[in-house]
This record gives C-alpha cells, structure tokens and sequence, in this order.
C-alpha cells in the first residue's frame, strides 16, 4: 500500500474537516471548513444542523484535499468518520434528513421536566443502563419533536449521528455504531446496541433505529453520486467510524483498560477506559462504549476552558496580541512564558468557572475571580491567566477522583492532547495537580488518526487496532509532577471546591446567573 491512504472526515462542532494520511500515520494534507449552528429565534437554546450547508462544506472539504496533495481519488484506499457526539439527524422514508440538532442543543427543556413528571427515578433508572441522563442526549431532543414538530416526528423512519450521516451521503447506507450511538441515551452499553424499551418508557417511538455496526468495519462502498459530489472513485470503501473523543483515545493511543486521556480545547474531557460497561451508583459520570471492542470510557466534562482562555485572551491581552504579531508568534506563548514566573497557586487567587461534573444534577456558578489583594505587581493580568489554567486543572482532579469513587482504578499516567497541550506550562500544571506523569503526543490531528486507523483496519490493513494505535503514536514531551508543587496544589483544591459552593447557592437563588445549566434544571 505504499501509494494508497486513508481519509478521515472529521465533523466537529465548529468545523469540518477532511484528513488524510498515509499508511504509517503520517499526515499528508488537510482541508478545513468552519461552520455555525444557529438557534432559532423561536426555540432558546436551540442548536440547529443545516444538513445543506454543511454537505456543500464537507464534499468540498474532501474534493480539495485531493487537490491540495495531488492525491489521486483512486489512491484513497478507504474513508471512515468521525464527529462531535450527541448531534443527530432524523431521516424520513425516502431517506431524506427532516431535522437535525447540534451537539448541545438545549431547547428541550420542558421535555425534560415531562420526563421527570413520567417518573421521577426514570432518569436514574435510565442511566444505569444507558451511561447517559437527561443533560445530553436524544431522548428529550426527540420528545421536543414530538411535541413541537409533531408532522416532522410522523414522518421519521431513521436516527443517526453526524459520522453517520457523512457515509450515508456518500454511499446511501445507514448504520450506527456504539461509541457515538451510545451517546443519545437509547443504547444498553452492556449489549452496546439500541434498547428499544428505553424509547417506549419514554413515550417515543420504537421503530426508528438503523442497524448498529461495530468501528472499524467496512459499511458500505462510494456511490456513483458521491463520486461525482466529492472527486472520490466510485466503489471506495467506507468504514464505521465514531465519536471523536472516542476516536481521539485512538489516535493518541490510549486503547487499553486503566488507561486515560484529557482533551484539551473548547471543553476539557477526561476519558478513562475501563472493561465494564457499569456505572457509578451516583449517576455523577457519564460512561460510553468506546471505539475499541469490548471496551468502555468514564468521561467526566469540563464546560468552557479553551472558551474562557479565548475571551480572556481577546478581553486583556491586546499588547500581547499586537507582540505575538510582530514576532510572528502565539499570543497564548507570550503569557505563558510571563506566568512560568508566577508561583503555584497563583498567591492563593481562586477562580469559578467550570465545575466538577455532576451529571445527574449538572450546573456550573456565574464566572468569577476572587481572593486577591490590590497589589499589582502580585495580582495582575498574568496572575489571572495562571489561574485560570489552574482553575481549569483543579476541576481535572475532582474529574480524575470522580472516577476513581466509581472504578477504584486510577491510571498510572495520563496523556494530554488538544490545543491547550501545545502549552508546556498547562502541561506542567497539569502533572503537578494530579501527580502522574503527563505525555503529550506528537500528532496534532487525533481524533482524525483514529479515524484513519479504523479506516485501515477496515479494509484488512491493520488487523489489531490497540498494537497499531501503539505503533503510530509518538510522545513528544513528557512532564513529571513536582512534588512541593502538588501539595500546594492539594490545599489549593480543598480551598477551591469550599469556595466554589456558595458561588453555586447564589445562582440557586438568583442573585448571579449560571455560566451553563442542563436543559430542565431548575436553579433549586
């Protein structure tokens, strides 16, 4: 295969973008698209999926990495997908999409109460079966069409995920697999496959699920129509892909149990991989299939880190901005260097931003800094980027101790990935909190490589996905924990979650506004 590759399409919640690699992981080119999921006016919350607009950017995306590397569409050996999870797609029976709704999607929240009112331990219930409550999944979204769309929900034949739905529009075949179809809350992880008594018990239909197939396996094959959209060669294979944190683990090879990872970007997602399929009797962590077989990820979520570095950076740093241009650098690179001098614990500053997940009952407190004394040369704007790193890395431990309640497991390491572990000093923060050993991975693309990998696999080129993930990935750094660090960082963590809770009163009783609530949570 020394002229063949492999395609990842990779649909993100604000972008997509279309990968490929050769046969020893190595990245041959990338196209990337941005795009937005708008709310209508008339549902707050909402996050809508404009299947047409967003199909002109994928097949684009595809027919101009082919350009870009002049790769020839009969060099693509097979393509596999991957997305954001929770997004979904409804279908009507000429296999036409209807509706569709973005990752966090929050208008259902007077479904979610009708929910409630069905039984007020169905959620619990549900989640011991599925991993998933009411926060994200499908099974309010579906209720909503019901009740507000009920001419669109008459008309459903199928449900899918986005991964889903770019190789249906390339070939016209229709299958779920269990790392993202478990995110809707309708799977039973144990069988990783629809539970259709889930739906019933919710007042939903029961007859709208595709086959379910596993990652890794070939699907189906490009058709003359998404040859002639795409530049692809008609009869391409097309592999089941999955979900991209779950892809993601792929790529940066953490395939086996007692193994885990943080993400690092827009969200901050902790994924420790486990072989049971049980969940935490708190209902406190979500748990979904992996992409792996047989295997299953403890995912604890951090709401807005890279959010709120952005607005930090945008906000307060516009002579770090103006620098990092003129030195053809990243601004991010500029405040790092400047915090390395600030001291851990950043003088005892405490930030409220993201909270440990609680996903049974899941709200996050109005931002805010607190603890500082004015004195600028000790607190000023470099001591407040250090803590919200260490805001951010505060809420990983509580992630990693949640976890660690529900498995009795911890890992011996972690690997960091995503944009913040381009930050040597977030890295380093981040072994020091925990206090295991940090790597970080050279590939940049890793929910794409994992896709790419099952892809291969897909068509007899890798055989086993755990000694090929193991084979493509490279650590490029690796951080140690520093002792007296980590114990300033441990007083630091008690101090923060004592701090962190009346932040959460005031928003109960609604004096500050939440930074984020799950769709039908009351303030109380």
């Amino acid at each position: 295969m020394s002229d063949e590759y492999l395609m990842a399409v990779d649909a993100g919640t604000g972008s997509v973008r279309a990968v490929i690699f050769d046969a020893n992981g190595g990245q041959m080119g990338c196209v990337q698209k941005e795009w937005k999921h708008n709310e209508d006016p008339r549902y707050p919350g909402s996050m809508d999926f404009d299947w047409k607009i967003n199909w002109e950017l994928t097949r684009s995306c595809i027919k101009e990495v082919l350009a870009q590397t002049g790769i020839k569409a009969g060099q693509i050996a097979a393509l596999s997908s991957t997305c954001m999870r929770e997004g979904i797609v409804l279908y009507d029976a000429a296999g036409k999409e209807i509706w569709a709704c973005a990752n966090v999607d929050a208008r259902a929240g007077d479904e979610v109460a009708q929910l409630k009112r069905i039984d007020p331990n169905l959620e619990r219930e549900l989640y011991t079966e599925s991993g998933q409550t009411f926060a994200l999944g499908a099974l309010p979204r579906l209720l909503w069409v019901k009740n507000k769309l009920p001419d669109v929900y008459d008309k459903i034949a199928r449900i899918g995920m986005f991964n889903d739905w770019i190789i249906f529009k390339l070939s016209g075949v229709l299958a779920v697999e269990p790392s993202n179809g478990s995110t809707t809350g309708l799977f039973d992880l144990k069988t990783r496959t629809w539970d259709k008594s889930i739906a019933r018990r919710c007042g939903l239909r029961d007859d709208i699920f595709p086959d379910v197939m596993e990652c890794g396996t070939a699907a189906a094959k490009v058709s003359k129509a998404g040859a002639a959209e795409t530049g692809l060669l008609e009869g391409t294979p097309l592999v089941v892909g999955g979900g991209d944190c779950q892809l993601g683990t792929v790529g940066v090879g953490v395939v086996d149990s007692n193994e885990a990872v943080v993400f690092g970007g827009s969200f901050w997602q902790y994924e420790y991989n486990t072989v049971t399929g049980k969940c935490s009797p708190q209902c406190d962590v979500r748990v979904n299939c992996h992409a792996v077989d047989n295997l299953w990820q403890y995912e604890a979520l951090a709401f807005n880190p890279g959010l709120v570095m952005r607005w930090y950076r945008d906000a307060f740093c516009a002579e770090e901005k103006r620098l990092a241009a003129e030195q053809h650098t990243d601004p991010y690179a500029l405040m790092d260097k400047a915090a390395a001098d600030i001291p851990a614990g950043s003088y005892g500053m405490i930030c409220t931003f993201s909270d440990v997940m609680n996903y049974i009952n899941w709200k996050h407190a109005a931002p805010g800094f607190m603890n500082f004394e004015l004195n600028p040369e000790k607190y000023n704007k470099v001591t407040f980027y250090r803590a919200i790193m260490e805001n951010t890395t505060l809420v990983t431990l509580g992630h990693l101790r949640l976890v660690e309640a529900a498995t009795g497991n911890r890992p011996e390491k972690i690997v960091f990935a995503g944009g913040a572990s381009k930050s040597g000093l977030w890295s380093q923060i981040l072994a020091d909190i925990l206090g295991l050993p940090v790597e970080v991975p050279v590939v940049k693309e890793a929910t794409a490589l994992g896709a790419a990998i099952m892809a291969g696999k897909g068509i007899g080129l890798y055989t086993d996905i755990k000694d090929t993930a193991r084979k493509l990935v490279k650590i490029e750094n690796t951080f140690s924990p520093d002792k007296e660090n980590r114990e300033i960082y441990e007083q630091a963590f008690g101090k923060w979650k004592a701090a962190y809770a009346p932040q959460l009163r005031l928003c109960d009783e609604g004096i500050t506004k939440y930074m984020w609530l799950a769709p039908g949570m009351s303030g109380t």
